[in-house]
């Protein structure tokens, strides 16, 4: 290709001031010229325009010009936001503060992670088990890794008895990982890393070696680069990678796009789970205790989201969704464990069941509107009490070893920083253990929910929070959030960036879509392929609420999402582009007719479908595709898309794509910039320097472009 002409155009902007205090302000933002080229691809005899299918190449110099000349641009527009840095510093003084996890036990130590407050990784701590936190020492400090934080610990997994530690590292945020083996008690590395291994678990087989995932690698970029045959490896300790034993997916039969396997606790069985989609799995088991034993088969379809919880000896308890959408628990045996032998243990209920165990009871957390509430079960299954939470929120944890008998879990809500909580597993009595030390006055601020009806007249849920005394004037700036996909549910949770925009007076709103797993597999569906749209209604439809009850305004409206949130965002946007003041698509998957040819894509087929399955597939997906769905001659919302070069996971070409066709078609005043993180990838482990940065220029972009030229709120230093 020819080298990218890095020529400019200019756009003045008029900015309207949001209060009486400030003037018109006015910035000039300059947007590479991106070249086109002609590529079409031809579906069911339907020809589609790719010009901007070059910017897919991540390895190409074109490509890398083109992503310095647009991080130019949208960088000469925020430094002129003349409130950023503020936004900055309160970010960073909110954000300083001493944050502890719960402790857990592996061998002979007491484990922790604490970050000091502005640390860009949190470290590992460790002291003798029985004895004093205060003597605590650290173990693992992720930030020597890199000294721009941009390398961070993954995983971990301790063998057995604690002796050894296997723990996976990310560079620059990729889904890629490379594994280390450390001697606990020397902290001395004990081999060389494995490498090149992505979507992984590592579950050990007594001391002697754990199994774990991978692919092969790519062909090409491996930052891009189709992924699709996950295999299960076993490593034994001491030997060099080259010889470790592949267990499953090496043959076409075995294929499967994600495969994960664990080992019973008391390392009798190994479990395997093979995907094809991140919905629905097959399950397998085979008899550690039998040399050569062959696998059998639990369940040998994909139509169930099943796994194993426990065992006690063959008696496996299991928890599914088959033929039980909001999940329930069963038990087998393991010498005939298909599903005509399953008995119910704890039964399916009206809401959506998740399952932890520790000290040696099961604790079963109910999703009531996507509140928590808790019961607890001996493992005969007989009900023993429902646990007292501090309020109305997000419990989480509950986990522990079988004989451990104060087991630790979290509570949460979008005003309320996470607190943690012992718990006596046989008396029930709960305990403050740690509280938040933000300083932050939940007091100052409520959260309640509410119900709205979406176009076709269903009910959804949503969450607003916001300082008390709120004038209902139409004049809030509003962020309304929203995921909706893969069944996954937005549940109460505190956030600091939150916490900052909720001080400048601001609302935050969180929409509990279709597509989602707040109700089962049943709303998981309901948001799924050629219902996809139901999505997209819901989130239109929370907005116009937001508006009809006077919270905000068009103009004060921001609507964001991350990932499958980014495509929402992005499909939103282009339907209703008189919806919201500001668009923010985060790392959305924005290409629809393309997202399956990328790293493992594919296996988000189950939630959208993909454009090859039919014509009348390719259609909806071409109908929404926010990529194909920019229209010349339209103002659409003031848009920041953010994304990060290292992205592996939702490639970045969906947002260098989507960001050229609004740079190209916008009409009108509103900025259509695009901010490329580098070093960075899907989110996980970017470094919390690199995180405020990124919630500053956010939030000065979406107030700026809400008319404000000075905060809401003054910040007192």
């Amino acid at each position: 290709m020819k080298k990218i002409a890095l020529t400019f155009f200019s756009l003045s902007l008029l900015v309207a001031c949001g209060n009486d205090k400030t003037e018109k302000k006015d910035i000039v933002v300059s947007y590479p010229k991106t070249k086109t080229v002609d590529t079409i691809d031809t579906y069911f005899g339907v020809e589609v325009k790719d010009p901007y299918r070059w910017l897919e190449d991540d390895r190409s110099a074109e490509t890398e010009a083109w992503v310095k000349a647009e991080n130019v641009a949208t960088n000469t527009y925020l430094d002129q936001i003349p409130f950023r840095e503020a936004l900055k510093n309160r970010l960073s003084k909110l954000w300083n503060y001493e944050k502890v996890s719960a402790p857990f036990n592996e061998g002979d130590y007491t484990y922790f992670y604490k970050n000091d407050g502005l640390q860009n990784q949190s470290v590992l701590y460790r002291f003798k088990k029985g004895g004093d936190s205060k003597t605590a020492t650290v173990f693992l400090d992720p930030n020597t890794f890199k000294e721009d934080g941009t390398v961070s610990l993954g995983a971990i997994s301790f063998s057995k008895n604690g002796k050894i530690l296997a723990y996976t590292i990310s560079e620059g945020g990729s889904d890629w990982r490379k594994i280390l083996i450390m001697d606990v008690e020397s902290k001395v590395i004990m081999e060389d890393a494995l490498i090149d291994v992505k979507f992984t678990q590592l579950s050990w087989y007594k001391n002697e070696g754990f199994y774990y995932s991978s692919y092969d690698k790519p062909k090409g970029s491996e930052l891009s680069a189709k992924t699709d045959q996950h295999k299960v490896y076993y490593h034994k300790l001491g030997t060099a990678q080259s010889a470790d034993e592949l267990i499953y997916g090496g043959t076409p039969e075995e294929k499967h796009r994600y495969i994960y396997a664990n080992v019973s606790e008391d390392n009798k069985y190994l479990f395997v789970a093979p995907r094809v989609s991140t919905s629905g799995n097959k399950l397998l088991i085979k008899d550690l205790s039998v040399p050569n034993s062959e696998f059998v088969s639990i369940l040998d379809h994909t139509d169930s989201d099943t796994g194993v919880l426990e065992n006690e000896g063959s008696k496996l308890y299991l928890v599914t969704n088959l033929n039980a959408p909001n999940k329930k628990i069963v038990t087998v045996d393991a010498t005939n464990p298909t599903p005509e032998h399953w008995v119910d243990f704890i039964s399916e209920t009206e809401h959506v069941l998740s399952i932890s165990k520790g000290g040696g009871y099961f604790y079963a957390t109910y999703m009531v509107d996507a509140i928590s509430k808790v019961k607890q079960y001996d493992y005969s299954g007989k009900f023993i009490r429902d646990i007292e939470l501090p309020g109305l929120g997000t419990a989480s944890g509950f986990g522990g070893k079988k004989e451990e008998k104060t087991n630790y879990f979290s509570f949460t809500n979008y005003n309320t920083p996470v607190t943690t909580y012992t718990l006596n597993a046989d008396s029930g009595v709960v305990e403050l253990y740690r509280k938040s030390a933000i300083a932050f006055n939940s007091d100052d601020f409520e959260s309640h929910q509410v119900f709205y009806k979406s176009k076709d007249g269903t009910k959804i849920p949503m969450m607003i929070t916001h300082k008390k005394g709120l004038e209902l004037n139409g004049k809030n700036p509003t962020i309304l959030y929203g995921y909706g996909g893969f069944n996954v549910s937005l549940t109460p949770s505190f956030s600091t960036p939150n916490a900052v925009w909720m001080e400048q007076g601001g609302v935050y709103a969180v929409a509990n879509l279709r597509g989602g797993g707040e109700y089962g597999k049943a709303w998981h569906d309901a948001g799924t392929q050629q219902k996809k749209q139901n999505v997209f209604d819901d989130f239109i439809a929370a907005a116009e609420y937001l508006k009809a009850q006077n919270y905000t305004s068009t103009k004060y409206l921001a609507i964001r999402g991350g990932s499958n949130g980014g495509l929402l965002v992005g499909a939103t946007m282009t339907q209703r582009p008189d919806l919201a003041q500001v668009a923010l698509p985060a790392v959305g998957v924005l290409d629809m007719l393309r997202y399956h040819t990328f790293t493992a894509g594919a296996g988000w087929a189950y939630d959208y479908g993909t454009a090859e399955d039919n014509k009348v597939m390719f259609e909806y997906l071409k109908g929404y595709s926010p990529v194909h769905n920019v229209k010349p001659g339209v103002e659409y919302p003031a848009t920041l898309v953010t994304t990060g070069d290292h992205d592996d996971r939702v490639v970045p070409a969906h947002s260098f794509k989507f960001a050229a066709e609004l740079q190209s078609k916008q009409t009108g005043s509103n900025p259509t910039l695009i901010r490329i993180e580098t070093d960075a990838g899907h989110g996980a482990g970017t470094p919390i320097s690199k995180t405020i940065e990124q919630y500053a220029d956010i939030y000065g972009f979406t107030l700026f472009n809400m008319g404000f030229n000075d905060l809401p709120v003054v910040i007192e230093e």
